[in-house]
């Protein structure tokens, strides 16, 4: 059929009002939040229920037309942009956003995939409860997408990534059919945990509608602390110490280099620096507590007092308030605009074993040096967890192109680097098409067979997602 026949039928199946077929109304969803990939499409769907994009899904089955799932278009790997060939129906969840249910005896919330990240947290704290998934882009990425990419943030530390958080799943199957799976059950041992194919497939064993997630209570208080560290060694060394100290309170523990920092202190806008002296790495650490804000700050206090005396911190701030809390927050959190104030670099989302990490950073540091000594390392993350976002910049006052053409050579080392230390070459941001390849080449033949053993079980057509992950 004729690419018009096929969208007269998808005008037909849907409605005028749920196709978007001309170039500048779909423009918008053909393109990464990046800006690094762009695609063509057949026609954007925008579907309002289950029942809508099971018709839909059924119908690319029955035609042989590709379907590329997309939530916000906040993703970093290209992992909902469509290819150049323009053959794919592109079926956004945008308009899947109603919260179906919420229980708060039960600790659960029922939400369509379309939801906005930050619409789920603030329909849980209006029940007096906690969804604690929470990352840079909540107030545009959707919670399917969320879920498409196994999602972790910034309090994976005390409540674990997406995949943690969920109890049940609703998923239109490639030909069409629905899976059910909207349990909200802690335990239910009757066989395959099949939601867990679905959590972090990027879309391309089928579309996820509907999920059901834990709920946790809403802390009684919340203490920030930032501490300046010598080393890397020192960052681990607290960390071991918070641990100790906070047990479960211990919400985050998130990592940021000298060179991260001042991005974001030379603005615009300019920001007082959080110390009068330069300090090469600095932690911010969360604390929740649920006694009481007095109970909070002694310990934290505790803490950083500690960590001085020892020598592992050479300075510490605390919050006094919710918005002292949010303003050491926001130092952190806005270290991915400053980057990209900066024309951008070559990420990475790695994790290594969190003892590796100084190894790793040290190892990968002196590697980019002897690759080019224009080329400036700049380092945040999740050292909780063990995941860094191990940027690859260029020294102040030579273009960023010069990182971006030696891309290739850095992504080398910095993936060896990776794979020496037993990590992964990605934690939280998925494949996509940006680590398509390199992960077929470095994925083990067995993991690699039975991925795709999967994938040609629940999608034989092979139409879901065409060109991602696997």
């Amino acid at each position: 059929m004729t690419p018009e026949a096929l969208r007269a039928e998808l005008r037909a199946l849907l409605g005028e009002s749920a196709i978007l077929e001309r170039d500048s109304d779909a423009a918008a969803y053909l393109t990464d939040w990046r800006g690094r990939y762009h695609g063509r499409c057949l026609a954007v769907a925008l579907p309002r229920s289950t029942a809508h994009v099971a018709q839909l899904v059924g119908w690319c089955a029955s035609r042989a037309v590709p379907v590329v799932p997309q939530g916000g278009n906040t993703g970093l790997v290209g992992g909902a942009t469509p290819d150049a060939a323009g053959s794919a129906l592109l079926l956004s969840t945008r308009r899947l956003d109603r919260i179906r249910a919420i229980d708060p005896a039960n600790d659960t919330l029922t939400a369509e995939a379309g939801c906005v990240l930050q619409r789920v947290q603030e329909a849980a704290a209006q029940q007096g409860r906690l969804f604690p998934l929470s990352l840079a882009a909540q107030g545009s990425c959707t919670i399917g997408g969320n879920l498409a990419t196994n999602a972790g943030g910034t309090q994976v530390l005390r409540y674990g990534n997406a995949r943690d958080l969920t109890l049940g799943l609703e998923v239109v199957l490639p030909d069409g059919s629905v899976w059910d799976g909207l349990r909200g059950l802690r335990k239910d041992n009757t066989g395959y945990d099949l939601k867990q194919l679905f959590i972090g497939s990027e879309g391309t064993l089928g579309v996820i509608t509907a999920a059901t997630f834990k709920l946790h209570a809403l802390p009684r208080a919340r203490v920030v602390c930032l501490l300046a560290l010598p080393d890397l060694a020192a960052a681990l060394r607290l960390l071991e110490r918070a641990r100790s100290a906070a047990g479960p309170a211990l919400t985050a523990f998130e990592l940021m280099s000298r060179a991260c920092v001042d991005l974001v202190v030379q603005g615009p806008p300019p920001r007082r620096p959080p110390f009068a002296a330069a300090h090469p790495w600095l932690a911010l650490v969360e604390w929740s507590d649920h006694e009481d804000a007095a109970h909070a700050a002694q310990q934290c206090e505790r803490l950083c007092a500690g960590a001085i005396e020892a020598g592992v911190a050479d300075d510490a701030v605390l919050s006094q308030s919710l918005a002292d809390a949010a303003a050491l927050w926001s130092l952190r959190e806005a270290i991915p605009e400053a980057q990209a104030r900066q024309g951008g670099n070559v990420k990475h989302d790695i994790s290594v074993p969190i003892s590796a990490v100084a190894d790793f950073v040290g190892e990968t540091d002196a590697a980019l040096a002897e690759l080019s000594p224009e080329l400036r390392p700049l380092v945040f993350g999740h050292l909780g967890d063990g995941n860094l976002h191990y940027n690859v910049a260029t020294q102040p006052g030579i273009a960023p192109q010069h990182a971006f053409e030696l891309e290739a050579a850095i992504n080398d080392l910095v993936f060896a680097a990776v794979d020496r230390h037993g990590g992964a070459l990605s934690a939280e941001h998925g494949i996509g098409q940006l680590r398509r390849e390199r992960l077929a080449r470095t994925q083990s033949p067995v993991a690699r067979a039975m991925m795709q053993s999967i994938k040609t079980a629940l999608d034989p057509r092979g139409i879901m997602n065409p060109g991602k992950l696997i």
